[in-house]
């Protein structure tokens, strides 16, 4: 423990009780009474007001450390936490919050408290319901192997048809993106960076094993690496005002990147390279949409809306 540390604990310590032994001190913390009496020393030239009997020990003369406070903004903002890691966390992440939030709760303020319930009720978080997850509660566990630098042997499910590979990976960053939390780690089997979705990750086992980190990119320089690395490509297109409330939350999962108001119509860009995934999206909301650029989107688009008209005329 560091003297900062110790300074601290020190403090706590002549809270807990009317009066505290110097040598109670030093058996706490391991140290000489010599020690004890620079700590106290460093704590009154601080300011904090130590009273001392001969032959006894130390006490606080009407001193005690603040209690936690919080006004009612970073109240409310620990409430929107809570909603939004039950919706995009898992049961483990989540259950360690609950647990925060109730010792948190119990030194808040009796209207803050109050604010807090009054709110609870008046707040929702209507996230996209994820997959079915093939294994559940592996994000505390994913988050403990990347802070210890330890290697994880995964069996994950690498399609549709749920064949599975198993790999052995060096973790280094956790990502939410695509209504999906992604573990990018190096792959050992691939000698490569990779994307793993978590909720298609079938086991997890921590080997306890370490890798140095110095020999793996940070988190943000693979991300940074993966943007050069795309070929990107912008997209305009025209949405009917009454379509386009509709196309919130689904629109960043196609590289929304802004909009703007034009009359009756909302002009959306776009930056992706999985044109016929945001097509087919597009397509769903038919003639309330309108492509203005590239023309590679168009003529798909165009293709795509032949295909359906043959398939019902056939059809019926």
């Amino acid at each position: 423990m560091n003297r900062i540390d110790r300074l601290t604990a020190i403090l706590i310590q002549l809270q807990s009780k009317r009066v505290v032994k110097a040598q109670e001190i030093a058996d706490r913390f391991g140290i000489s009474l010599r020690t004890v009496y620079r700590d106290i020393r460093a704590l009154e030239e601080a300011g904090v007001p130590i009273g001392a009997e001969a032959g006894v020990g130390y006490f606080l003369e009407d001193y005690h450390l603040p209690p936690v406070m919080f006004s009612n903004e970073e109240a409310s903002a620990l409430l929107f936490g809570a909603k939004l890691i039950k919706k995009m966390g898992d049961e483990s992440l989540s259950e360690s919050y609950d647990s925060a939030l109730y010792k948190i709760k119990s030194v808040l303020k009796r209207h803050e408290k109050e604010h807090l319930e009054d709110l609870e009720s008046r707040v929702a978080v209507l996230a996209r319901q994820q997959s079915p997850p093939f294994a559940v509660n592996l994000l505390n566990q994913i988050q403990q192997a990347i802070v210890r630098q330890q290697v994880l042997l995964i069996d994950y499910v690498t399609n549709l048809r749920n064949q599975t590979s198993q790999r052995e990976i060096e973790p280094i960053g956790l990502v939410y993106y695509g209504s999906h939390w992604h573990l990018i780690a190096f792959c050992r089997l691939r000698e490569d960076y990779r994307d793993f979705r978590v909720d298609r990750i079938q086991t997890l086992t921590n080997t306890e094993r370490f890798f140095p980190k110095q020999n793996l990119l940070t988190l943000q320089s693979y991300l940074d690496q993966l943007r050069v690395q795309e070929d990107l490509q912008e997209v305009s297109v025209s949405v009917h005002v009454g379509a386009a409330i509709f196309m919130q939350e689904q629109r960043y999962s196609f590289g929304f990147i802004s909009e703007e108001l034009n009359g009756k119509y909302v002009q959306m860009k776009f930056m992706t390279q999985a044109f016929e995934g945001l097509a087919r999206w597009l397509l769903s909301y038919g003639k309330y949409v309108q492509v203005e650029h590239p023309q590679k989107l168009k003529n798909l688009m165009k293709t795509l809306a032949l295909e359906i008209q043959e398939h019902y005329l056939n059809s019926y």
